[in-house]
Parts: structure tokens; C-alpha cells; sequence
């Protein structure tokens, strides 16, 4: 028996699958989608089976045996294994990528080298013999000299010692040490024999006498008896007890947030939306609906109960949410409805959490998984419903490879399992709408919050007419007003500023120049926590300069605003606010987000001030008024989404107020209040925007009505990445169609990240049939030539952002 098995290793020539030889004692257990480990080259890798075979093209001495078999059972079904190899064709990826993305990093390989002595009694040096102190398998990385080094080269290369490579995963199953209480009659006849100095020993023995024939965790016992670790080994030993390590999970915190009551009965509207989507589950099509409904619609509810109706045919629901912060909330309601069948999977859990949390998946305890983008590769196998909760959100999309959208991969999946895919939004993406409204999708609409409350009222503060009455501070006068009024009848607010930091740039005042980071052509962002001048691109951090660096002037200052400068401002003018701020900086701590939330939904604060992060989902009853503090910081991007990006984010966070009984207030504060953007986020009108955006598009022939694919280049040295973008789209335009238009190259809008020059092309096009084949031999040119002179290039299908 033959496997074909691709290799842990991404690079170009290996991007294939290799034969090996199935030993016969592993005939009868292999099988598509196990990990093995494969001899290539001189070392020893991991690698996953893709298929099995009877023969192979290449001459039975020629193919080398598999080494091991890691697992039993297939660790990727062959649903998923058919899935890999489509992604790694529509994101032009290697498999290896496309395969790893399907397991949690816990299950990825780690590799470490031991030296194994093969033939102790030859080895004479007396160094290396104390080096290895009787040892016969010791870890390479403990040899920490080079004479060591070079007694071990002369010893391997005459066999007396050889150095394999260990092939293991990152994480391992956690175990406990668990105790189990022997029956009455032994624990009784022990108290009774016992020397009666032996206090703590009887002290122990009748306590387990209550407990007799039961298991408990042995941390539990000695918390619980009071007894220390020395005295339940004595017992142990006599007799009173067995010891085993017991398999457990790591649970992650699973959030208690106050939350709202379940409604006893649907609005019409949501009624239908639920009829319509369980008749597509029972009916097992691959339907895809676009749930487009006014923010505090209800949308959740819909989900909850289309769900349940999956379940009770026993079935799978993925649930997908845009933000790790979003989870808590969307995690606490649905962990309310179906309690232990819900399993939580996001980037701010451990590895070891996340290995958990998928085998409980894999295994088939839990039926629902709440999860950021990569929960879309639960490895369910009766999948009855996919959801992706704000579906017009660019984290959908992976930024590094493979560069696949969650909602591409949804309705892959669903055609599989032929089963519905929603889409949630209140401000879908131009794209998911327009296909809604051709029929590819089916259109479901919520008009009305549940219990008819009205949307908020917007008011739209004209920031320019602040500064001539002679208002410098970020907070308008209504803006001001309206928060006083709220902190005096105690009602809650939220405060957006999507940016974080204390302020956008530092400036010379006498000279003009700008602080920027040396390492990116972008200013440094001043952090006031640390004093601290910080790239929110590469990492790189410095004190802030006392003078110019380049006039040596004294009067430098800082520009801009960011979200610790708001918080200093709203201590000012608001000292008794208690306020909660919520950006990178105050959530990099694991369950910063969960301990934020619950202490806001507590009323443990008045005023949540907060980047994006704060922008959707949250649903609190008490929040009756929403500031946003800067609505232009998105509206002006290089990108042709920065309208769309505005409009959503303004209706999205005016969507926080006023969910529920107390009638909400918004303020936006802008400098572009004649924008379309803000008029039609004021009043949440989003067909007027989509038709006025559309034909904006449709002028400078953008999505939807063009494919964009972009393709960048980075290097070192600012010539020769300019070199080989111009050979790329010399390329692109000699083999794509006529009707294809190829930008570019042109320099990035950020020009240099990380000391590398970035430039880029993109390509526009309605039909393109060579597209896949260019780009693959592009990618080809790339792989096998030009990475050699330190060249990166990547290509990006459909980007969520172009600058």
C-alpha cells in the first residue's frame, strides 16, 4: 500500500504529494487525513495523508517507508481534505498552508534533535563521556561547545552515535492527578492500625472514610482535608488509595454578562426570516441568506432560534463573529441557550485552550462553536447551519497565508453539507447586497426593533464651527451637555475614537518635521502611559525627544488625538465619570475583554471609551447615549472602501443606544458633515447609500462590478523592488486579456514598513479565464528565481483593503 503524504515543508519544489511505503503493521489503521512522521532528506518531518493508493509511478525500492503513525484516527475528515485542496487553488497557496490552517497551531509540529548513543562502550573521549553521564538519549541543544560539537560530528560519523529528529505537536493533552479512595472495609482496618503518633495520617485517613470508593483530583483532596502532599503519599503507599492521571480540558472563562430576557414571541419580520431558514435546513439546501436588518433588530434571536431547530434534527451550527471582543457577549447568550454544547475558539485563548476546545469539536461533545474567522474549519461532520454575525467586516479576511475569506469558505462547507449560510448585517458589504439583490443570495429584512423603539435620534456636530466659536477641546459643547445630562441620571455611554494612543504624531512647530518611525515611511503615535513614541506597523518604540531631532527647537508638540487622551480629557471635564477604555493597548492581558465587558454590563462604569472594537454587537440596556469623537479618521483612507468603512462604522456604533426601553442619543463630530457617508448614517438609510456608492463604483470601476486582485513586492533595497514590479506587471499585462486592466506598479501607501520598499499592482477585471494560470506561473517566476535576491511577493484575490 502506497501514501501519498504532503510534507511539512513550504517551499515551492515539495508543494506536491510524496510517496511512501504504508508498513504492513500500519495497513490495516492509516488512512487519509492522519499525521505521520516521514523521512525526507536526511531529517525526519511531519506530514499529513492525503490519499492511498494500491501503486505508484515510482519504483517500489526507490520509496522510502513511513517512520510513525501519530495518529488513529484522521485528525482532518475527508470533507476538510477536499477543502484544503480548493483553498490552496483559489488563494494561490501551498497545501502544506492550506492543510494547517484546517488544526489549531497546538497540533502543528515541533522538531527537536536528540543524540542517541548507539555504542557507549566505544566512545573514549573523556569529556563527551562525562557530557553524557551514563545517558543514552540526551537533546542536541544541550551541546554547548564546539569541541563537544566536533567529538560528536567524528562520533556520528562512525556510527557510535546517531542524531534523530523527534517529531511532536506543541501542545499535549493536560492530566491531573486523580485519587481514588480505596472501599470501607481497608480505610476502616488502616484507621484501626494506625501508630497512634501518626496524627495527620489517621487525620487523612478519616476524612477519605467519608469518601470511600470515590475519585477526586488530588489538588482538590489536599485543599478540601487540609493535609499536606507528604502525608497522602504515606497513606497512599499503605494502602488507602490509587493514584492515575486522568485526561481533562482547559476551560476557557466563560463569561457571565448581564444580558437581555429571551423574547416570548418573534416580531412578524423575524418570524418569517426564521420560517424561511429552517424550511432551506429541512429542506438540506445550500441556501445563502443575507439577514439585512436595522441595528437592535434582533438579528441574534434569529440565529438562536434557526439553531435550535438545526440542533433538534441533530445537527452542527458554526457561529462566526468579526471581533474577539464581540465573543463574550455573543459566547454568554449562546452559552444561556445551550449551555454545555458550546464551544468557544478565538486568537485570545492559550494554545492548550484552543486544542481542547477543537477536540471537544472533533469528538462531538459540543454542537455549536462561537469563534472569530479560523472557527470556520470546525471539524463538525453534521453541519446544519453556518453564521457569520456582521458579515461586512474586513477581519473576515485573512491577511497572511493562505489569504481566504471565512464567508468564501461558509458556503463552500454548506454546499457540502447542503445546508443554509447566514449573513448578518446592518450594513452588509456592497458585494454580499448587490449579489442579494440579483438573487444569488435571498434577501431577508428586519425593519423594526423588537418592541418598536424608535432608532436613535443622530445629531451631526460640525466640528469647524466648534473651533470659531473658539472650542479647541475634542468634546463639542452638545456632545459635553449630553454627557452631564446622562451622568446625572446615571445612564450609561459609550465614547468611539478609532484610535488608540494619546495622539496621532509629534511636530516640530518651527521647523514642520514630523517623528517618524525609522524603520516605515509613517509617524510615530505617542503613547502617554509610557512616554513612549510607538509604530503601530513594525513594533519599533523610543522616548519621546525633548527637542527637535532636526532644528534642535524646543517647541515640539503633540497633534492628533487618540483614546488616552480622550480618557484624560473626560477626567477633566467629567472628574466623578468612572470610565473603562477599551483599545490594543488595555486588552493585550488574556480576559481583559470578558473582565471589561462584565464590569460595564454591571454598571460598575459610566462611560465606555473605546476604538472599533466597541463599534458593534454589544448590547447593553442601560447605554442611551453614543459620541463619536472623530468621524473622519476612516472617511479619508487611500482605499476605495473608505466611504462604505465610514458609513457601516457610524451606523454600527450608533446602533449601541437606546437597544431597549430608554430612548438613545448619538452625536458624530466631524469635519466633512456634507459627506454622504455621515448624512445617510445619520439616519441609517442604507439603500440611499448603497445606490449612491454603487454608481460611484460603477464610474471608477471598482467591486462589484470588477474582480480586484493585488499583488505587492517588498524589498530592501528601494531599485530593485521597483525592478521586479515592473517585470510582475510587464507580465500580468502581456498574458492577461484585453478587457483586464493592470495598475500600476506604484508605490504602496505606506511606501516602507519594517526598512522594506513596498510597491504594488492591481489587477481589474469582470471575466478573466487565464487569471488562476498567470498568476500560478507568476507565482512561479517569484518562487523559483526572484525570492533568491531577497524579494517578497504576495498575491492577494479579492484584498479587503488596497493601501
Amino acid at each position: 500500500m502506497i501514501a501519498e503524504v504532503i510534507v511539512d515543508v513550504a517551499a515551492y519544489p515539495i508543494d506536491r504529494p510524496f510517496d511512501y511505503l504504508v508498513p504492513k503493521a500500519l495497513e490495516s489503521v492509516i488512512e487519509p487525513g492522519t499525521r505521520v512522521k516521514v523521512p525526507f532528506g536526511p531529517r525526519k518531518v511531519l506530514g499529513y495523508v492525503t490519499r492511498l493508493k494500491v501503486e505508484s509511478e515510482l519504483a517500489l525500492g526507490k520509496i522510502k517507508p513511513i517512520d510513525e503513525l501519530i495518529d488513529l484516527d484522521p485528525v482532518i475528515s475527508s470533507e476538510l481534505l477536499e477543502l484544503s485542496r480548493w483553498l490552496a487553488v483559489e488563494t494561490l497557496s501551498y497545501e502544506i498552508d492550506a492543510l494547517q490552517v484546517m488544526l489549531p497551531a497546538a497540533m502543528r509540529a515541533k522538531y527537536e534533535k536528540f543524540i542517541i548513543v548507539e555504542e557507549p562502550e566505544r566512545i573514549e573521549d573523556a569529556d563527551f563521556k562525562a557530557f553524557l553521564a551514563g545517558r543514552k538519549r540526551i537533546q542536541l541543544k544541550e551541546v554547548d561547545s564546539a569541541e563537544l560539537m566536533k567529538t560528536l560530528k567524528r562520533y556520528a560519523s562512525q556510527g557510535i552515535v546517531t542524531v534523530d529528529t523527534a517529531v511532536g505537536q506543541k501542545t499535549a493533552v493536560k492530566k491531573v492527578r486523580m485519587i481514588k479512595m480505596a472501599d470501607e472495609a481497608t480505610l476502616q482496618s488502616l484507621i484501626d492500625s494506625i501508630h497512634s503518633n501518626a496524627k495527620k495520617q489517621a487525620e487523612l485517613l478519616r476524612w477519605m472514610l467519608e469518601y470511600a470508593g470515590t475519585t477526586i483530583s488530588a489538588k482538590q483532596l489536599m485543599e478540601q482535608s487540609g493535609i499536606q502532599a507528604a502525608v497522602l503519599k504515606t497513606v497512599i503507599e499503605r494502602g488507602a488509595a490509587f493514584e492515575e492521571l486522568a485526561e481533562v480540558y482547559r476551560e476557557p472563562d466563560a463569561p457571565q454578562l448581564k444580558d437581555t430576557a429571551i423574547p416570548e414571541q418573534l416580531t412578524d419580520e423575524q418570524q418569517i426570516a426564521v420560517d424561511n431558514i429552517a424550511a432551506s435546513a429541512d429542506g438540506q439546501q445550500a441556501e445563502t441568506f443575507l439577514l439585512h436588518g436595522v441595528t437592535g433588530s434582533g438579528k441574534t434571536e434569529v440565529y438562536l432560534r434557526a439553531i435550535k431547530r438545526v440542533l433538534d434534527k441533530g445537527k452542527e451550527a458554526i457561529v462566526l463573529v468579526p471581533e474577539i471582543s464581540l465573543t463574550p457577549q455573543m459566547t454568554s447568550r449562546f452559552k444561556e441557550r445551550f449551555g454545555q454544547l458550546v464551544a468557544v475558539m478565538h486568537s485570545a485563548l492559550s494554545a492548550g485552550e484552543k486544542y481542547d476546545e477543537w477536540r471537544k469539536i472533533k469528538r462531538g461533545e459540543v454542537k455549536v462553536v462561537v469563534g472569530a474567522r479560523s472557527a470556520i474549519f470546525a471539524p463538525f461532520e453534521n453541519i446544519g447551519i453556518i453564521i457569520l454575525d456582521e458579515e461586512h467586516e474586513s477581519t473576515y479576511k485573512q491577511d497572511d497565508t493562505p489569504r481566504y475569506h471565512a464567508r468564501d469558505v461558509a458556503i463552500k462547507r454548506a454546499e457540502y453539507y447542503n445546508c443554509p449560510v447566514i449573513l448578518g448585517s446592518a450594513t452588509p458589504s456592497l458585494e454580499s447586497y448587490a449579489r442579494a439583490s440579483k438573487g444569488v443570495y435571498t434577501m431577508l429584512t428586519l425593519t423594526k426593533r423588537p418592541k418598536n423603539q424608535a432608532l436613535p435620534t443622530v445629531t451631526v456636530v460640525d466640528m469647524r464651527e466648534e473651533l470659531k466659536t473658539g472650542n479647541r477641546s475634542m468634546f463639542s459643547l452638545p456632545l459635553a451637555e449630553a454627557i452631564r445630562i446622562r451622568l446625572e441620571k446615571r445612564e450609561q455611554i459609550v465614547l468611539f475614537l478609532n484610535k488608540r494612543g494619546f495622539s496621532s504624531f509629534v511636530l516640530c512647530r518651527d521647523c514642520g518635521t514630523v517623528v517618524e518611525c525609522p524603520n516605515c515611511d509613517i509617524s510615530l503615535t505617542y503613547h502617554r502611559a509610557h512616554e513612549q513614541l510607538k509604530c503601530h506597523y513594525c513594533g519599533h518604540e523610543e522616548r519621546v525627544p525633548l527637542v527637535c531631532p532636526e532644528c534642535k527647537s524646543e517647541h515640539i508638540r503633540f497633534f492628533g488625538t487618540g483614546t488616552q487622551k480622550a480618557q484624560e480629557e473626560i477626567a477633566k471635564l467629567f472628574p466623578t465619570a468612572r470610565v473603562l477604555r477599551m483599545d490594543v493597548d488595555t486588552t493585550r492581558q488574556k480576559g481583559s475583554h470578558e473582565r471589561l465587558l462584565r464590569q460595564f454590563s454591571e454598571g460598575q462604569a459610566d462611560i465606555l471609551l473605546g476604538t472599533q472594537m466597541i463599534a458593534k454587537g454589544l448590547d447593553f440596556p442601560n447605554i442611551t447615549l453614543v459620541g463619536v469623537l472623530a468621524a473622519d479618521t476612516t472617511l479619508h483612507l487611500a482605499d476605495f472602501r473608505a466611504a462604505e468603512k465610514t458609513f457601516q462604522l457610524m451606523t454600527q456604533v450608533s446602533g449601541r443606544a437606546g437597544r431597549h426601553e430608554l430612548p438613545g442619543e448619538v452625536f458624530i463630530q466631524t469635519y466633512s458633515p456634507e459627506h454622504y457617508a455621515i448624512e445617510l448614517a445619520k439616519a441609517q438609510h442604507y439603500e440611499p447609500f448603497y445606490n449612491m456608492e454603487m454608481a460611484a463604483r460603477r464610474q471608477y470601476g471598482y467591486p462589484p462590478f470588477y474582480f480586484v486582485t493585488l499583488v505587492q513586492f517588498t524589498h530592501e533595497d528601494l531599485l530593485k523592488v521597483a525592478d521586479f514590479a515592473e517585470k510582475g506587471a510587464r507580465y500580468l499585462k502581456q498574458n492577461l486579456s484585453a478587457g483586464t486592466v493592470v495598475i500600476g506598479p506604484t508605490a504602496s501607501a505606506i511606501s516602507r514598513v519594517n526598512n522594506r520598499y513596498r510597491y504594488q499592482c492591481l489587477i481589474k477585471y469582470k471575466k478573466e479565464p487565464k487569471l488562476t494560470e498567470t498568476l500560478q506561473q507568476l507565482i512561479k517566476y517569484y518562487r523559483t528565481d526572484w525570492i533568491k535576491s531577497g524579494l517578497t511577493m504576495t498575491v492577494d484575490v479579492e484584498p479587503a483593503s488596497i493601501y
